[in-house]
């Protein structure tokens, strides 16, 4: 497996355990559909959370979060749509970002809720 690969394992497992220890309960992880990808879906107080995970091993381009491009959301809106049908749920969805800054010196996590009215 290529190293970035593994880096974004292994932010999506740091964001995993983020999230279980605020609370939320891990519906799916990597769920798919065609071309879409949804890196975590999780409950919590009554909602549908989508959660797009970006792991950088440093922030010198730029934060992790900012590489959720417009096409990148509406991609994973349209897959989340089609989760909701296929699993007939009938919560409010939220979509959220986790942002994992991860190398040898540094480890972070910021979570971004509600992220794309933010972009």
């Amino acid at each position: 497996m290529a190293e970035h690969n593994e880096l974004g394992k292994l932010g999506e497992e740091l964001a995993a355990q983020y999230l279980l220890g605020k609370g939320y309960e891990i519906v799916e992880r990597n769920w798919t559909f065609k071309k879409g990808e949804l890196d975590i879906i999780a409950k919590f107080e009554n909602q549908i959370i989508v959660v797009e995970v970006k792991t950088r091993n440093s922030n010198f381009f730029g934060d992790p979060q900012e590489f959720v491009s417009p096409a990148k959301i509406k991609m994973l809106v349209k897959t989340s749509n089609e989760y909701i049908l296929e699993n007939d749920i009938s919560l409010e969805t939220r979509f959220d970002i986790i942002a994992v800054l991860k190398n040898s010196k540094q480890e972070s996590i910021e979570h971004f809720e509600n992220a794309f009215y933010h972009f």
